[in-house]
């Protein structure tokens, strides 16, 4: 096997996410991200309420590697939650810049973040096309 069984540097870029935040703005809650053993697998603990609705979900942020595959180069993710939804991700984060993409990497539909210097909050925005999204900000707690 001509490749390393390591995780990606793209995803272990986003071990700066590891912990608990509060989150406010257009959800409000916590969020909590943890490795799964191996480092390969970011999982994400959601406990949000938007437009007045309790949320709970859980998001696998990872490379893909299908049966027989090499390891994908994106970092993608699968989000589930409380209300039967499944939504798709890109995550990548240059410098202190993390962007979020639904359905595929150059979605109209995103998130764009940035780190504090200090790494204690993310300040971003919720971009859907046609108008709407919202700011939300993340703080270390």
């Amino acid at each position: 096997m001509s490749e390393t069984n390591q995780p990606s540097a793209e995803l272990k870029a986003l071990d700066r996410l590891v912990g608990t935040w509060a989150v406010t703005g257009g959800a409000e809650g916590t969020v909590r991200y943890e490795w799964m053993p191996g480092r390969f697998f970011l999982s994400q603990h959601v406990e949000l309420t938007q437009f007045g609705e309790p949320i709970r979900g859980l998001e696998m942020i990872g490379n893909l590697r299908p049966f027989g595959e090499p390891t994908g180069s994106d970092v993608m993710s699968r989000y589930y939650d409380s209300m039967g939804n499944t939504f798709d991700y890109v995550y990548e984060l240059t410098g202190d810049k993390l962007t979020i993409w639904a359905g595929a990497k150059g979605s109209p539909a995103f998130f764009e973040g940035a780190f504090s210097a200090d790494g204690t909050t993310m300040t971003g925005d919720w971009v859907y096309p046609g108008g709407g999204g919202y700011s939300s900000t993340m703080t270390r707690i």
